[in-house]
């Protein structure tokens, strides 16, 4: 910071009044007008750079912002902070571990719908079947035309009811049509 003027920096931070950022303030040392730290790690954030410091170093942070044009920088980082946030809870998987944690749950939780879905078309295909033995079949409807084959959709699947088909052991009540 410069002593003297009352003219806003490049940061928003009035020179000779403004408080370092919270990398200088962390690093006690001055906090210059170009300083590559401000924008990011405002002074009232400390914990962001803290963390940031904690994995990667402050040497390397300014590598990497240094390396970066101005409009990727913020994205940068937000992953860093991201990251180092994670490596300090999970100190050897940081966020792989995470990810990694979420796909078991999608993968623990497609296996439950799949099982979910098979029960569906096993109550249906038993009601189905329940429905039309010969008993529940009026003796006037067995050869009345409307009782022919259905067309009916199960999860996005054409699928043909044929509600006459003598079916033996193993034969299955459904079939795709096309």
């Amino acid at each position: 910071m410069k002593d003297g003027g009352g003219s806003s920096g490049g940061h928003g931070r009035k020179q000779g009044a403004a408080s370092p950022c919270a990398a200088c303030k962390l690093l006690r040392r001055r906090c210059s007008q170009d300083c590559v730290f401000a924008p990011y790690f405002p002074a009232d954030e400390p914990h962001k750079f803290a963390s940031v410091h904690k994995v990667f170093g402050a040497s390397n942070v300014n590598k990497m912002l240094q390396e970066l044009s101005e409009h990727h920088r913020g994205d940068a980082v937000s992953s860093m902070v991201y990251e180092a946030n994670a490596r300090i809870r999970d100190p050897v998987y940081g966020c792989v571990g995470a990810i990694s944690s979420l796909q078991q749950q999608i993968d623990v939780l497609q296996r439950q719908l799949a099982v979910s879905q098979a029960e569906v078309v096993h109550l249906r295909m038993r009601q189905n079947s329940s429905n039309l033995s010969p008993d529940n079949i009026s003796p006037s409807s067995r050869h009345h035309p409307s009782h022919t084959p259905t067309a009916r959709s199960l999860f996005g699947m054409d699928m043909v009811v044929d509600h006459q088909t003598n079916m033996g052991m193993g034969e299955s009540l459904w079939s795709s049509c096309n």
